[in-house]
């Protein structure tokens, strides 16, 4: 009867006591990650306001006369400062990251932290999670500019310049020229109305056959964008048969409405948008659209720009690639000491660029296909990232 009450006390005891441990622990777990996120995020934020503030500070010296003199809003100077600074986000990152690891690693193995933790049964990579964590929250923000304000407000603010800072010289883009060698099509227009390139003036449209000849001319003083097709005001139509000769109009009902819609152009917004942007401002969706529409491009160009798309996909990745690196790095600067780990990781930090750079001129000289040489440099570091990684387990 005794042992039968004892096995009930503790099956009792071990039913209150675990839940309470695992509690316990999960909040010790908690408490951790915030600690080593904000120990990690503090000199982050300081690496990239520092950074910033030397772009910023570099640029007003050449354009704070400039400013001044034309006045333009606060609104339009932060804009301008932001698409200034954006194209160079992507590098930027990667080393704010790498000196924020350096930095924090070698705090945790300066106090005796890391010693601490690892003392308390808590694994390398419990520790380290909420840097990488952050790395790969970055890469994400990388890709986000690259691909979205970039493109949109890069160019705008080297032409915002260009025009001395007064937003009235702002003009409208005019006399695109954009050749669709795949339809056959080629688009003439006199002005880009708006922004986003819906509203087109003065556009004329040339349809060619396959073997060349003319089969069709369009033209209107005004095409607007609207529910995925062209609409074209006022148009005027040529036909032509396989000689060259002008023909009736097979449709003569139709090109009496004064509002026409055109189907058969699958040109979008965008295309005469990329037309005008530089490529260095393009996003990955930009430049595939390019590349599909402009098949008469040269073989040596067309190598060149493949390369640049698949290089833009995987610049990202630099930002999760070199805090693996600079974590061990880091951990060097506490136990060996800091010169060593400082210049080791300098080191993997040119030597990744350099490598990125090498296989780029090879693959601009056709020696080597795009997608290959894009992500060899990120391979080899993320490998030796991993294996220094595992080596501090």
């Amino acid at each position: 009867m005794m042992e039968m009450q004892m096995s009930g006390l503790k099956a009792v005891h071990w039913g209150c006591v675990k839940p309470r441990r695992m509690v316990k622990l999960r909040l010790s777990m908690r408490i951790l990650f915030r600690y080593v996120l904000r120990e990690f995020l503090v000199p982050l934020f300081y690496c990239f306001a520092g950074f910033m503030s030397i772009y910023v500070l570099f640029e007003l010296f050449n354009s704070f006369g400039r400013i001044t003199a034309a006045h333009p809003p606060f609104s339009k100077v932060a804009l301008y400062f932001a698409g200034y600074l954006a194209p160079y986000f992507e590098w930027l990152a990667p080393a704010c990251l790498m000196l924020a690891a350096l930095y924090t690693m070698w705090s945790f193995c300066r106090h005796s932290e890391l010693i601490a933790m690892r003392a308390s049964g808590i694994g390398f990579m419990t520790i380290v999670t909420p840097m990488l964590l952050v790395a790969l929250v970055t890469t994400g923000a990388v890709y986000w500019v690259n691909e979205s304000f970039v493109p949109r407000y890069g160019q705008w603010a080297r032409n915002f310049r260009l025009v001395r800072f007064e937003e009235d010289k702002m003009e409208a883009q005019g006399k695109v020229v954009f050749r669709n060698t795949a339809s056959r099509r080629t688009w003439h227009i006199g002005l880009v109305v708006n922004d986003t390139a819906t509203v087109l003036e003065d556009v004329s449209v040339k349809q060619d056959r396959e073997n060349g000849t003319r089969e069709l001319n369009l033209s209107t003083p005004r095409a607007e964008f609207l529910d995925g097709e062209w609409w074209f005001s006022d148009p005027v139509a040529q036909y032509f048969d396989e000689h060259g000769r002008e023909t009736a109009d097979p449709c003569p009902e139709l090109s009496k409405l004064t509002l026409r819609a055109i189907p058969f152009l699958d040109e979008k917004p965008r295309d005469f948008l990329i037309q005008n942007r530089d490529w260095a401002y393009g996003s990955i969706g930009d430049r595939i659209r390019y590349l599909a529409t402009h098949g008469s491009l040269e073989e040596s160009t067309r190598i060149s720009y493949t390369y640049d798309t698949w290089a833009k996909a995987v610049a990202p990745l630099a930002c999760l690639v070199i805090t693996l690196f600079a974590i061990p790095a880091g951990v060097a600067t506490g136990r060996q000491s800091v010169f060593k780990g400082i210049v080791g990781a300098l080191a993997m930090f040119f030597a990744f660029y350099a490598l990125t750079i090498g296989f780029m001129i090879v693959a601009k000289k056709g020696l080597c296909p795009a997608p290959i040489a894009a992500l060899t440099p990120d391979a080899v570091f993320l490998a030796a990232g991993l294996y220094l990684m595992h080596r501090q387990r």
